[in-house]
C-alpha cells in the first residue's frame, strides 16, 4: 500500500498514513529605506560651487572697445560731364571718419577680426551702412586727398589676431556719402568690429571726440 505525505498543521505526529512536519511562519523582509536628503543636499552644494567658479573665471564680455580719437574729413568732388552744356557737371559729397580704436581681449581665447563696418543714423532716421576702407586702398585714397594723410595713423586691419589677454589698436576709416552738416546733426554713429566665431561687437562714436573740419575739393574727369 502506498504512503502519502500530508502537510496540514504545525503539530507533529506519525501515523500509518502520513507524516506531518511543522511549518514555520513566512516572514517578508522589508527593504531598508535610505535617507536621500543628504545626497541631494550635497549635490546642490557641489552644483553651487561649480556655478560660482564658472562665473568667477568666465568673462562677462567678449572684448572691450575704446574709441581713442576721431577725426572727420569732408570732401566735395566734381565730376566733369562729357557735354559742353552748362550744368552737366555732377558733384558728390563724402565724409571720411577716421576713428582710432583699441580692442582688448576679455576671453580666454584669441580673437580674429573678420570685418570692420560703420553705421550712421541721420537726424531724419535714415540708416547708412558702410564698410571700412581696405588697407590696400589707403594709398589711392591719400593720393586723391593728400591732406587726409596728415590725419591718418597705423590702421587696424582685417584678419588681425589678438591673443588672449592682449589688445590691438589702430585707425579705421569709414566713408559716408553725406555732408559735414548731416554728420554734425546725426542721430548716432557706430563702429562695428565683426569677429570670427564670436560675431560683431559695436561701440558708438562719441560726439566729443577730437575732430577736424578741414576739407578738400577735387575734380574728377
Amino acid at each position: 500500500m502506498a504512503e502519502w505525505i500530508v502537510h496540514e498543521s504545525p503539530s507533529v505526529y506519525n501515523s500509518r498514513f502520513g507524516i506531518l512536519f511543522p511549518v514555520s511562519e513566512l516572514k517578508f523582509v522589508q527593504p531598508v529605506r535610505r535617507n536621500l536628503l543628504a545626497p541631494v543636499l550635497i549635490a546642490f552644494v557641489v552644483l553651487g560651487i561649480a556655478i560660482a567658479l564658472l562665473l568667477r573665471y568666465t568673462p562677462h564680455s567678449i572684448a572691450k572697445l575704446t574709441v581713442l580719437k576721431t577725426s572727420i574729413y569732408p570732401t566735395h568732388t566734381v565730376y566733369k560731364g562729357q557735354s559742353i552744356l552748362v550744368g552737366r557737371d555732377q558733384a558728390q559729397d563724402d565724409l571720411y571718419v577716421l576713428t582710432t580704436v583699441r580692442i582688448e581681449d576679455r576671453l580666454n581665447l584669441p580673437l580674429f577680426i573678420k570685418d570692420l563696418t560703420g553705421t550712421l543714423v541721420t537726424a531724419d532716421g535714415e540708416k547708412i551702412e558702410t564698410s571700412a576702407v581696405q588697407k590696400g586702398d589707403l594709398e589711392n585714397l591719400y593720393t586723391a586727398f593728400p591732406s587726409l594723410r596728415t590725419l591718418a595713423s597705423e590702421p587696424l586691419v582685417r584678419e588681425t589676431l589678438i591673443d588672449q589677454g592682449k589688445s590691438a589698436e589702430g585707425m579705421v576709416i569709414l566713408r559716408f556719402p553725406v555732408t559735414k552738416a548731416v554728420w554734425d546733426k546725426r542721430g548716432s554713429a557706430t563702429l562695428n568690429i565683426v569677429l570670427y566665431h564670436q560675431g560683431p561687437i559695436s561701440i558708438k562714436i562719441p560726439r566729443s571726440s577730437a575732430s577736424t573740419s578741414s576739407s578738400e575739393e577735387s575734380t574728377a574727369p
